[in-house]
Order: C-alpha cells, then structure tokens, then sequence
C-alpha cells in the first residue's frame, strides 16, 4: 500500500499539474525523503537480474535503511552516479537477437523514485489514446477501445504505424527541449541526464548511448511516452483532425500505434504527413511494416482498394478481422495472431521436451502457470476459439513429450485421459469480457 505521505505529496503535484497545464516544475526534489525512496524500493521487482554492479535485490535489503539514506544524500547533492546498463541478449521468432539493458538494483529504485515524482505531472497532459505504461491503463484497455472507436465511428480505413527501432533513436537534445516545458528541477534533471549519459556495458567494454532512452530501465517507458506525445498525439489531437474531413481516432500503445479514419483520402493525407512529421525529430517509419489497411465490411466485387495492402491488421498480439456475431450483426473479432499463436505453443513444446523427465506433477503444475498466463492475456471476447484450441494443442504436446520418455512408447490415449482427470490442465477462460457474449459468439 502506497505511504499516506507519498499518496498525498503526489495528489498535490497532479493537483498542481492540472490547474496550471502552461507551468513549469522548478522545485519537486524536496519531496524525495526516506518515505518516497521506501515506497520506490517496494515497487521495484526483486527477482530481476543483476546489473554491472552483482548486487540482487536481497544483497541490497541486508543494510536497506542505511542503502536508502545513502542513495537519497547522493541523489540530492548530486554526487550520485548513473552506473552504465549490463548488456543481454534474447532471441527473436526471426532468428536474430533483441539487446536488453539490466540496470543495477539501485539503479531502478532511483528511476522509480524519479518516475513518482514526474508522472503526477504528466498524467494530466497524456491524451486519452495513450495507453501504454499508465497507471490504470493497459493493452486490453488500449484494444477495447480500438474495437469500439471503429465499430461506433464507421472507421473503416486503418493506417497501421511501425515506427523503426523507436526506444533506440529518441533523439535526446529534443527529449530534454520537451522535458523543459514541463520540468526544470536540477535535481530531477540532472538525474535524467546521467541516466541518458549512463552507457552500456558489453563483455566489459563500455559504449557511449548518444540517442535512445535507458535501455531496460524503470525510467525509459516514461520518457518515451512524453516524447511521442509531443511528437504524435498532441500534434495529431490538435494539428491533424481539425483539418480532416469526417471522424478519425488515434490508440497507441508506447510505440504500438493505429489511426483509424472514416474517409479514405482523410488516411492518404496523414500518411503523407506523418513520415515527415516523424523525420523532423529523428525518427521514421519502418516502409515495410508501415501499411493502410481496407477495412470495410462490406467492400465492392472488385476487392479491397488498389492503393491498400490487405484486409487485416495485427495490434498488441491481436489480428483484428470482421465476422457476424450469433445475431447476424456485423462485429469485429480480436484473435490471436498467428505468430503469436506460434510462440506460444513452441514454448510448449521446448518446455515439455526439456523437462519431460521430471514428475508428472510438476510438469501439470508448471504447464498450469503457463496455460494461465496465455489465458490472462489472450482470453477475451471473441477470440474463444483460439483459447481453445490452444489447450488442446497444449494437451496434445505434452500427450507427445510423455510417450517420448517411455522407452517403447506404451503410452496409450485412455491411459493419457486417466492421467489427464488426475493431473488436470486449466481450462480454456475468457478473463476480458469486452460485451455479452451471445452477442460476439465468443
């Protein structure tokens, strides 16, 4: 539970934030006390890795009060340094590998405490088709509204935005010129700037970071969010759609982005636009990935529209496609998409096979947390039939990885089912109910 202090401290400054949506923050450092770092420490995860440093989360909780008050003297005379990110690697569906930044444990309390300070401020200013780490928001928020901002609005044209390596090219002259508008407290910028200067460390070799925000650290969704604010929803909320013919909406998810527009040539202007818009502060739009989509309902004999590419459109895991509900109406169906569908049944079955040896128990136990995780996320309305099969595939995987550790394979299907009723999987469970279900026929 949040501290009464912190929870008041934080009402103020959004209080403050909003009454007065032209000021500019001079003075907010004195509101990190012991209080304010205690609250940060408790929201950062400790199972995460070690950074440059070695220090795990439990290493540091040893001596926490004195690590506390040491941290917040550093932060506040200054003397605090920004220690560089330990460079990882995971691999990608496409074979290559995405790079991760792991700061130092106290590294991430810092940003915490840092990013309590700054969000009350920037929660008035976001717009409402920003979703991505909020507080209250989420991606089911940011795909509910998707679907009814198109069904409501007869949005029928999607422009689908890539923007190409986003959290690698911010530009950070520009980040700091749109932090001034809002934020000019030495303490609190001049921990942000270390951060930004901080590096990476890679097989003991450090690289200067001279564009991009923090690589895995708490801090960089937040800076990303206040620069593709300025960047893409002010200037699309006040610039583009007073200047549009008929109704057009904007959802983004930190860089995850789709414009939705009623009339055709309404989407052709901004994408003309938006490219340019983009370049004039370092970034750019992938050419590929970056498509206008035909997405009427009901299109002519001749097929979807020349100047288009395809019918469909993917958004946070979800391929978005028109169907009729049980009542004939027109409705459109959030599925999982294919590469994902993909992922995670092959995570299955690489789990299955490498620990086909271990008890059955375990193995139902640990497939559960799995299965239950795939359902929390990908269990919504409509999208019932992929939940389903899904578990089935689950089962049929894990059919085949037991057989495998019998010497002859003697397993049988009745002997499976048996061990099925005394080791039960999850069942298939819609978790985000959008609308009645009788009417999607999820």
């Amino acid at each position: 539970m949040k501290p009464e202090s912190v929870s008041t401290k934080q009402q103020r400054i959004a209080a403050l934030a909003q009454a007065n949506p032209a000021m500019v923050f001079t003075s907010l450092n004195h509101h990190l006390d012991l209080d304010w770092l205690r609250h940060a420490h408790a929201l950062v995860r400790k199972d995460g890795a070690a950074g440059v440093d070695g220090q795990t989360a439990a290493a540091y909780d040893d001596r926490l009060e004195e690590n506390l008050t040491g941290l917040l003297n550093r932060i506040k005379s200054g003397r605090y340094k920004a220690p560089p990110v330990r460079r990882a690697y995971i691999p990608k569906p496409d074979g290559t590998r995405r790079p991760l930044g792991i700061p130092t444990f106290e590294d991430k309390v810092a940003q915490r405490a840092i990013v309590l300070l700054l969000e009350p401020i920037y929660e008035q200013d976001f717009k409402p088709c920003s979703f991505g780490f909020r507080p209250g928001r989420s991606a089911h928020s940011a795909l509910r509204h998707l679907r009814s901002f198109i069904m409501e609005n007869g949005a029928r044209w999607v422009l689908d935005l890539d923007i190409r390596k986003y959290f690698d090219t911010i530009d950070h002259r520009r980040l700091r010129e749109f932090l001034d508008q809002r934020v000019v407290d030495g303490v609190v910028r001049r921990m942000i700037d270390k951060w930004l200067a901080a590096g990476v460390l890679e097989e003991q070799q450090w690289q200067r970071t001279e564009r991009g925000t923090p690589q895995g650290g708490v801090i960089s969704p937040l800076l990303a969010n206040i620069y593709l604010h300025v960047v893409l929803d002010d200037w699309f909320a006040e610039t583009v759609l007073p200047r549009l013919k008929r109704r057009a909406g904007l959802v983004r998810y930190a860089d995850d982005a789709v414009l939705a527009f009623e009339d055709f040539l309404d989407g052709q202007r901004v994408r003309a636009v938006l490219g340019k818009r983009l370049e004039r502060f370092g970034l750019s739009l992938h050419p590929e990935k970056t498509r206008m989509i035909d997405f009427r309902f009901q299109r002519p004999t001749s097929g979807r529209h020349p100047a288009t590419q395809g019918t469909s459109f993917t958004f946070l895991g979800f391929t978005h496609v028109w169907g009729r509900s049980r009542k004939g109406k027109p409705v459109i169906y959030q599925v999982t998409a294919k590469d994902r569908f993909a992922r995670a049944l092959g995570a299955i079955h690489a789990w299955c096979k490498q620990h086909r040896h271990q008890p059955v128990r375990e193995q139902a136990r640990h497939l559960g947390r799995m299965m239950q995780g795939h359902y929390a996320y990908y269990g919504i309305t409509g999208n019932g039939r992929r939940i389903r099969w899904y578990a089935h595939q689950v089962e049929r995987i894990w059919y085949y990885w037991l057989r495998r550790r019998t010497r002859a394979g003697t397993a049988r299907a009745p002997s499976y089912r048996g061990l099925l009723d005394r080791y039960p999987l999850p069942p298939p469970r819609i978790m985000h109910i959008y609308t009645v279900a009788s009417e999607t026929g999820s």
